[in-house]
């Protein structure tokens, strides 16, 4: 049974960019807007707790669960590849972290030949969005959506590893996403309030009050509808029944870096092979349609704590665990106030590079893999994530059917350059944790252990245990050549009607966490669409 509706623009996905589109189309009244979201509504208590990612991990009523295919690179696992399907998508679920990356990152993709995606043309669109805590300067600002807090309080874990790395030469760093990047220092995270601000409570929750816009849950996009190879339009399905939305101005993807590249595939625009082998009709054969995907890989270290004040300590005992609850409940500090990482260091494996080629996150926690229980022991981790990965896998639909997850294949680790800079970052933080500043918290190394010494043994570690970042990016690049799957305003070569916006057109992957990046990508985005709707 078919329902259809019409509108000026069509946003698939409700998360880190939709729930920005939603907003910013919809703030000058002039057009009407539909927000499908696969998922539901960020009703779950733990969605809005910041701790709360943790129980977000492995619930499918808030994430689409997806792992990657074995590679060889990563020890033949499948490793898990959660985005969040519920309103905020991503941001709703995510450690919390904000960081932008670095200058160069945006200044590459405009010497790439994306005219105005400079790191001076981004600038403004991350001051935006930002209510920044500290006030406003010349890289933050002030009364935007998205609240950016430093941590509630100091931790002495944290004080002493930016004292032993400041032993080991590297600079103190107060602000991650300001003059530089490089340095020791706390991270800062989306929180308003002791609360998570995502997309969906900054966004799309003051958005809802306008009656020019409508948000419809739980409905699952299935495929582009085209007048010729004019985009018109998107079928969905929502409670078993097929809906048909057309957009009189554009259709815009939103999906993210694992199911916008599936849609488009899904409707004929992709790698000609591909579609024929599914018997797919080629509307347009677009090889880089779910190709350079990039995330960030990881190799973990995990310490024993000679002192009892990790969140190890605090999971599974009672009286802790209450404590916990009320010291967050009316002070709004302690462990339920974490995110992902409470400090980090961004630094350059080697003195010749330009930049940080490695950032090493302080974890207070510890347990065999994300998502996992944690160990019994008082634990906590440093995650070194290799920043700029030469390594380049896809996304591609397994068959026609839209519900069926694609393949995804991240290629993790295949080149030599990857494999030397993580080995060396890891090496680089193992010297920090031998400085004395850290050697009186730290009972022993659990993980790899003191008896994993030699290159090869470290690598081969690296590979067998090391994790992701869970930030897929790249899958619908943009560029200026003939091949980029979307142009420098986001709008798909070739096929009139629809653009994409969302991590997936980034070039190169960020250096840092992609949240931030997202954020200001839809930001942009929004602005280029309003400009285009202007002249029409």
């Amino acid at each position: 049974m078919q329902e259809t509706y019409s509108y000026d623009y069509v946003i698939v996905g409700a998360g880190s960019a939709g729930c920005v589109l939603a907003n910013r189309l919809t703030a000058c009244g002039r057009y009407r807007v539909l927000l499908l979201e696969a998922g539901g509504e960020d009703r779950n208590p733990w969605l809005h707790i910041p701790l709360g990612y943790g129980k977000s991990f492995s619930n499918p009523n808030v994430n689409w669960l997806y792992t990657g295919e074995p590679e060889a690179g990563s020890g033949n696992r499948r490793i898990a590849q959660p985005r969040g399907k519920v309103l905020g998508g991503s941001s709703s679920i995510n450690g919390l972290v904000y960081i932008r990356g670095q200058h160069e990152d945006y200044d590459h993709w405009r010497d790439l030949g994306n005219a105005g995606w400079g790191f001076e043309n981004v600038l403004p669109y991350f001051r935006r969005s930002e209510n920044q805590q500290r006030g406003s300067d010349a890289y933050h600002g002030v009364g935007g959506p998205l609240c950016i807090s430093d941590p509630s309080e100091p931790h002495p874990l944290c004080e002493a590893y930016i004292a032993a790395a400041e032993a080991c030469g590297y600079p103190r760093n107060p602000d991650f996403n300001g003059a530089r990047q490089e340095g020791f220092g706390y991270v800062q995270l989306t929180l308003r309030k002791g609360l998570r601000s995502s997309t969906a409570t900054g966004y799309l929750r003051p958005a809802r009050r306008r009656d020019n816009l409508k948000v419809i849950t739980h409905a699952h996009a299935t495929r582009l509808l085209f007048t010729d190879k004019k985009v018109t339009g998107v079928e969905y399905i929502r409670q078993g029944r097929r809906h048909v939305a057309h957009a009189g101005r554009e259709v815009i993807l939103s999906a993210g870096a694992f199911n916008s590249p599936q849609l488009m595939q899904l409707s004929g625009l992709g790698p000609a092979s591909l579609l024929q082998r599914f018997g797919i009709p080629v509307v347009a054969d677009m090889p880089e349609v779910g190709a350079n995907l990039q995330d960030h890989y990881n190799g973990k270290l995990v310490y024993q704590s000679s002192e009892p004040f990790t969140l190890n300590d605090v999971v599974g005992h009672f009286g802790k665990g209450v404590a916990a609850a009320l010291r967050y409940l009316f002070l709004r500090k302690g462990v339920l106030m974490m995110g992902a990482s409470y400090a980090a260091g961004f630094l350059r494996t080697d003195p010749t590079l330009s930049r940080p080629d490695i950032q090493a996150g302080l974890a207070l926690f510890s347990g065999d893999k994300a998502g996992d229980n944690l160990h019994p022991f008082s634990g906590f981790s440093l995650v070194v994530r290799l920043l700029q990965p030469e390594s380049r896998g896809s996304v591609a639909i397994q068959s026609v059917d839209p519900l069926q997850a694609p393949a995804i294949r991240p290629n993790y680790l295949s080149t030599a350059k990857d494999r030397a800079a993580l080995l060396a970052g890891v090496k680089a933080v193992r010297r920090i944790m031998d400085t004395p500043a850290m050697r009186r918290y730290v009972v022993r190394e659990h993980e790899p252990g003191t008896a994993c010494v030699s290159d090869e043994d470290l690598l081969m570690y690296i590979q067998r245990r090391g994790g992701i970042s869970y930030h897929p990016v790249g899958t619908c690049r943009m560029g200026s050549d003939s091949n980029a799957v979307v142009d420098d305003h986001l709008r798909v070569r070739g096929i009139p009607g629809l653009r994409v916006v969302d991590a997936s057109i980034m070039p190169t992957i960020v250096s840092g966490n992609t949240n931030a990046p997202t954020i200001m990508i839809a930001e942009k985005g929004a602005d280029m669409i309003l400009e285009d709707a202007a002249k029409a």
